[in-house]
């Protein structure tokens, strides 16, 4: 019975052009050969399993090679190159630093490099995993590697880079390894099982490869176990099973369950998930994974970040045909969160079905919030409520106007005189001196002054926009029924915001203008940042598109800004003289 020699063993790259994924790693060392530009000490570091050994050995057989390639890569023919493949060159000397850490190790290292080769040209020091060396034998090794004989260079490989004293890497080239490409890694287990006469499917390549997280050699291992679990031939049902990994296919049927909001259905997925032994988180992360790639299907150029095999790459597509952006940005919203709380959720099977559920309704509440969007992203482009008769002229264009300061005036008279006056609309804060400043807001109106009449109705004018939406009259009382609903709404929002605005009624005046008294800076910009959703739903309540808004400010002169220590006592002292005389009895300072 002949000796099984493992796939990443029988495989390993003998060459440059042979290693998988690493050509800025590569390239770099054959035109260092090429142009006699070798440094005397290198640090190949990176994750496990992605070549820095292998690259280590390839470099070490290249340059005492007699009989370089055009490539420049060893000639397997010369005498070194044969001694190197069989095990049996002088000029190679590999330590594994785990079992030689110690500083009697670094020393006979060190007595050795002083001997030249006896055949070729250096002699090449392979120290693996060497950030497991103590600090005793980093400094022991320090003046060898930086002025090592001119026949002698290091190579030091690690998995941990940052374990390694800087004066050490201050005296090496470093090289940083990245991790495989899975379309990499799915190629070169198609050549391993081509070369063995497997017959592997493109899917379960692709899903060994993601198994394997990047590391080339953990690939190769997977693919010996499922080749002796299924034989010689590798399917992608053999390695979902032997792997214990959840098929695609039930991502794809949860996400036909919520496109048709079947509740049920995916709830009933679900279980049959948790009863095949399968963890709820790795589900969460496997959905939201799902979502993602969704996601990306939808535009031909992000479709190349699909790490997937070409038949579930168009299975993607096909899914992906019926989602809209929206959807899935909020479905992968509410998984995230889902995510996040499932670890500190008491009954984290809930949690998972409470996210699946709100997936479900998705669908079903995404015309009001797409209602929404489009109020707060149309522009808006009204006419003005000023109306023309068929002999005036044109108005002219209505100008952004700064900000003004004016003395109370008696309120003008409503557009419905019989409409009840409420006193809340038409009450002002109770202040000393009433500064009011008013301010037009033209970037909350910005209306046409160009009007229309309606000559049909003439007891019931109204106003006409661009788009053919009429400005109908309203009362006071609609006015305020509307200002409450969106204030109510808000609440849900802008707590603050909402509060303010229920918490006093805005004044309508002629021609549809709208007056609401404030008495903080803050509070306008409260406004104007919500201004395209605000001033959109009152006109899509009141029907009228010529309404305009204009925010009054009320400051009292009198009221004081305390902003030290020092005004606030002196405002307390003149409340209360007492206060006074207490610091003097006992020689106090003012401190808040």
């Amino acid at each position: 019975m002949d000796n099984f020699i493992v796939s990443a063993r029988k495989y390993r790259p003998a060459r440059f052009n042979t290693v998988v994924g690493q050509a800025h790693i590569t390239n770099t060392l054959k035109n260092a050969i090429k142009n006699n530009h070798l440094a005397q000490a290198f640090l190949f570091c990176g994750p496990r399993g992605v070549g820095k050994t292998t690259c280590a050995r390839i470099l070490a057989k290249t340059i005492n090679c007699t009989n370089k390639t055009a490539e420049t890569e060893a000639c397997d023919q010369c005498e070194s190159c044969l001694s190197f493949n069989s095990g049996a060159s002088l000029n190679v000397y590999e330590l594994d630093a785990a079992s030689n850490n110690s500083v009697d190790d670094i020393r006979n290292l060190v007595d050795q490099v002083r001997f030249a080769p006896q055949l070729g040209e250096f002699k090449v020091y392979i120290i693996d995993e060497v950030h497991m060396l103590s600090a005793s034998a980093f400094n022991a090794f320090l003046k060898t590697l930086e002025e090592p004989p001119r026949h002698a260079i290091f190579i030091l490989a690690t998995t941990e880079k940052h374990k390694i004293i800087p004066t050490i890497l201050s005296r090496c080239q470093i090289f940083d390894f990245n991790r495989i490409q899975i379309d990499d890694i799915a190629n070169h287990l198609a050549f391993i099982a081509k070369s063995e006469n497997v017959s592997a499917e493109t899917d379960a390549l692709h899903i060994i490869a993601q198994k394997a997280d990047g590391a080339l050699r953990d690939a190769c291992s997977i693919f010996d176990q499922i080749v002796s679990f299924a034989g010689n031939t590798v399917t992608y049902k053999a390695v979902i099973e032997n792997l214990n990994i959840l098929d695609y296919d039930y991502y794809f049927k949860v996400t036909d369950a919520i496109l048709a909001e079947n509740i049920s259905s995916s709830l009933l997925t679900f279980n049959e998930i948790l009863n095949h032994g399968f963890d709820g988180h790795n589900f969460v992360a496997g959905i939201a994974g799902h979502f993602r790639n969704l996601l990306v299907s939808k535009d031909p150029e992000t479709v190349q970040l699909l790490e997937v095999g070409n038949n579930i790459r168009d299975k993607y597509k096909q899914q992906a045909g019926k989602c809209s952006p929206a959807f899935l940005v909020r479905g992968l919203t509410i998984l995230n969160k889902a995510d996040i709380q499932y670890k500190a959720s008491k009954n984290q099977r809930l949690q998972v079905e409470l996210a699946l559920m709100q997936l479900c309704t998705l669908n079903s509440t995404a015309p009001e919030a797409e209602k929404k969007n489009d109020l707060s992203e149309k522009p808006v482009n009204i006419q003005a409520p000023a109306v023309q008769t068929a002999s005036s002229a044109p108005a002219a264009p209505q100008q952004q106007q700064p900000t003004i300061v004016q003395t109370p005036a008696p309120p003008a008279n409503p557009v419905n005189p019989a409409a009840p006056a409420n006193p809340l609309s038409t009450g002002t804060p109770v202040v000393k001196k009433p500064v009011i400043i008013k301010t037009s807001t033209p970037s909350i109106n910005n209306f046409n002054p160009a009007v229309k009449t309606d000559t049909a109705n003439t007891d019931n004018p109204a106003v006409v926009n661009p788009s053919g939406q009429k400005a109908e009259p309203f009362t006071q009382q609609n006015l305020e029924a509307a200002w409450l609903k969106y204030a109510n709404e808000m609440k849900t929002r802008k707590a603050n915001l909402g509060a303010a605005l229920a918490s006093k009624m805005p004044v309508l005046k002629e021609g549809y203008k709208v007056e609401f008294t404030i008495t903080n800076k803050a509070l306008e910009e409260a406004i104007n940042e919500d201004k395209m959703n605000f001033l959109g739903f009152l006109r899509n309540e009141l029907n009228n598109y010529a309404m305009q808004l204009e925010l009054i400010m009320v400051q009292a002169e009198d009221k004081a800004n305390l902003y030290t220590a020092t005004d606030r006592y002196k405002r307390l002292a003149e409340k209360n003289p007492d206060i006074h005389k207490f610091r003097q009895a006992f020689d106090l300072d003012i401190e808040f």
